[in-house]
């Protein structure tokens, strides 16, 4: 085996030839565990806590070993860096001769035959459209790649981009004229050639559900699969071994029918007036749903007056497009495609209504616009299971965050990971000194209707006291917008001129720019930034969150799962529940201390936290952070340019018996334990990765 020892050394070739290298044991140990298990083809669940290097600790080993590698990454945001910082200097540092690709979902790339249909018809709802469509012409024009990711003047969410790119549905494979030319299958072929190749979650599992259907496979047979932000698998996995049919597939649908029968069947006027059937049929269907944003069960969906109508017109709808399609088919490539997807569009429909069993559970995902109806499994385990025991592989699940306590059963229970060795590995940072974990007194139950008007009023004073510079983190949409306004009138009237960036209110990789760059801002966020968010330095000294990140009980899948666990005898409570809040508390908690010279305050709103009994499992699975709840101790903590070692509790524990002292959980040699934390969901509904912009 290479000696890693040497590699990672003070003076060996990684700290020769990368600026601010630094050996770090628990990275050695780590790189060890990796390499054992491509070695040996086996399964590894290595935890990392947050600045041990983990990239690095699993990279090095892959690139040394000889074995063709697949990276997956928790979203296409973090492949580029992965892929065009790390990678390049780990291969000119170590001098191997290891080929890479990178891989993202087809929505990623510029599609010939899309680009040209809409210049040629002129599809465009805004004025800056057009401007962004010269832009892209230029680009596709030029580039090698076709990557979107590469064009950085036109915004990730411009209403372009879907008329540019393509999706399984309507890709027309190898009847498109521009098929030699495809961005896609060139980004395929290098990955088919690569030895290691960058990939996501998202695109994985799409890569997994096309073979399991017998309908190709998008990735290269490897000997080695690595999961980075693995903590994020279980949702993944989830999403794509579920179905789904959505209002808006079948009003994108309308929309390329039309296309598709102006350019090909202009004498056949029964086409377009069938797909303009459907967009109003499947608008109605949303309308029968109500106007709030929900997700509903499908007994409750049964209960609602129109639902079982809406339902029966949009797929009678559907249908009446589907036969009319089937006549004119032949008549171009675009027809045929559109006629795949409405008899798919079908099926699902179908499949969605037939009765829930002990498996699966049907809901539907209710948002501004769309409905999204989805079938979903409630274990995966099985299924993962069984790709794991496909072929001899080492298999590497990796994240600052899949352990309770030190405890990996919630993790493995989900994917199924029985005999996967686990090994966890804590952070570097000097937490005690580096941190302070603040639990207010004196607010309510979370279930109280004022419980986020308290919040903010507990807030405010943190914010005064740290000069901004913070994230406030809420569990839900609802809170967040609220408690947005409370921080910016609350700011106002204290004449505190701190600027307030909320979610929602521009693109997510804007937002944190400015954050950055402002240098004193209040960052009001949800689920987006709970994780995958990197701000080191000053410009981030709280964290703040409103309350312990438990799922909504009346989610349908969640509750589903709890009525399963309780028929197995199962504590579902204990068992999931409280395990994926505090993963998930974890994630959030994990935005704070980034480097080894930041300092922080984590304030963590929830009395739950210090008033029930399991609050203990919480906070014991946090950084080992000095703890209070005093707000003096949090004024005196940004009051101080350097806080001297203090031992003493009453100076840094007023009340101690209500926040007890962190205590040590035993480790095997050369680790120990962290635990962090998973946010369960990804934002993203759709199933076919890639299809998703996702991935």
């Amino acid at each position: 085996m290479t000696n890693l020892d040497e590699i990672f050394g003070p003076d060996g070739p990684l700290a020769r030839t990368i600026p601010g290298f630094r050996s770090r044991p628990s990275q050695v140990a780590m790189a060890r565990a990796v390499a054992e298990s491509i070695d040996q083809r086996s399964c590894l669940i290595a935890e990392a806590g947050t600045g041990t290097g983990k990239t690095f600790a699993y990279l090095v080993p892959a690139l040394l070993s000889g074995a063709k590698t697949i990276v997956s990454t928790g979203t296409k945001t973090l492949q580029d860096p992965l892929f065009r910082r790390d990678l390049p200097l780990l291969r000119a540092a170590l001098r191997v001769p290891v080929s890479v690709a990178l891989l993202k979902g087809r929505a990623n790339y510029v599609c010939h035959h899309h680009l040209e249909r809409t210049q040629r018809e002129g599809r465009l709802v805004r004025r800056e459209d057009a401007v962004w469509l010269e832009r892209i012409r230029r680009f596709a024009a030029t580039s090698t790649s076709g990557d979107r990711g590469e064009l950085a003047d036109v915004p990730e969410d411009a209403a372009i981009w879907p008329l540019v790119t393509s999706t399984r549905d309507n890709c027309l494979g190898q009847e498109c004229p521009h098929h030699k030319a495809c961005f896609v299958l060139e980004a395929r072929r290098q990955a088919q050639q690569a030895d290691l190749v960058v990939v996501n979650h998202h695109l994985f599992f799409a890569d997994v559900m096309l073979r399991d259907e017998g309908a190709g496979e998008l990735l290269p047979a490897c000997n080695a699969v690595i999961f980075d932000e693995a903590h994020q698998l279980p949702e993944t996995a989830t999403l794509f071994f579920g179905e789904s049919v959505s209002t808006a597939q079948m009003v994108e649908l309308a929309r390329d029918t039309r296309a598709a029968a102006l350019a090909a069947a202009r004498d056949f006027a029964e086409l377009p007036v069938a797909a303009e059937k459907l967009e109003p049929a499947a608008r109605q269907l949303r309308l029968a749903l109500g106007k709030e944003e929900a997700r509903l069960s499908a007994d409750a969906l049964r209960a609602m007056a129109g639902m079982q109508s809406a339902l029966d017109n949009v797929e009678q709808t559907l249908r009446a497009l589907a036969g009319v399609l089937e006549a004119q088919q032949a008549r171009s490539e675009d027809l045929a495609a559109c006629h795949r997807r409405a008899v798919d569009l079908l099926g699902r429909l179908a499949f969605w209504r037939l009765p829930d069993d002990n498996e699966a559970v049907r809901w539907a995902e209710v948002s501004t616009h769309s409905v999204q109806l989805n079938t979903t499994r409630l274990s995966i385990a099985e299924t993962m299971q069984r790709e794991l025991d496909a072929q001899p592989r080492g298999w590497i699940f990796t994240s600052a965050t899949l352990s309770v306590r030190g405890d990996f059963g919630h993790y493995r229970d989900q994917l199924g990971l029985v005999d996967a060795r686990a090994e966890s590995w804590e952070s570097p940072f000097d937490y005690p000194h580096q941190g302070l974990l603040y639990v207010p007194q004196g607010l309510p139950d979370p279930n109280e209707p004022d419980y986020t008007d308290r919040v903010v009023a507990a807030l405010l004073p943190v914010l005064r006291a740290s000069g901004g510079r913070a994230f406030c983190l809420f569990t839900s949409l609802r809170a967040m917008r609220r408690a947005a306004e409370g921080i910016r009138r609350g700011l106002a009237d204290s004449g505190l001129d701190y600027p307030v960036l909320v979610q929602g209110e521009g693109v997510r990789a804007e937002l944190l720019e400015r954050f950055r760059l402002l240098g004193n801002a209040v960052l009001v966020g949800s689920q987006s930034f709970w994780e995958g968010v990197d701000v080191k330095g000053e410009a981030l000294s709280v964290v703040i969150i409103d309350k312990l990140p438990f799922a909504p009980p009346d989610d349908p899948v969640l509750a589903a799962r709890i009525e399963r666990m309780r028929a197995e005898g199962r504590n579902p409570f204990f068992d999931y529940q409280l395990p994926h809040a505090v993963i998930s508390l974890k994630q959030g908690a994990g935005r704070l201390i980034r480097g080894e010279s930041d300092r922080g305050v984590l304030m963590i709103c929830d009395p739950r936290l210090i008033s029930k009994p399991y609050g203990k499992r919480v906070w014991q699975s946090l950084p080992p952070m000095r703890r209070t709840r005093e707000l003096s101790e949090v004024e005196a903590f940004f009051a101080l340019a350097a806080e001297p070692d203090t031992t003493s509790s009453s100076a840094v524990e007023p009340d101690s018996a209500s926040v007890p002292a962190a205590e040590p959980v035993s480790t095997p040699a050369g680790s120990a334990v962290t635990v962090a934390g998973q946010q369960a969901a990804t934002g993203e509904n759709s199933r076919d990765g890639i299809d998703s912009n996702a991935s």
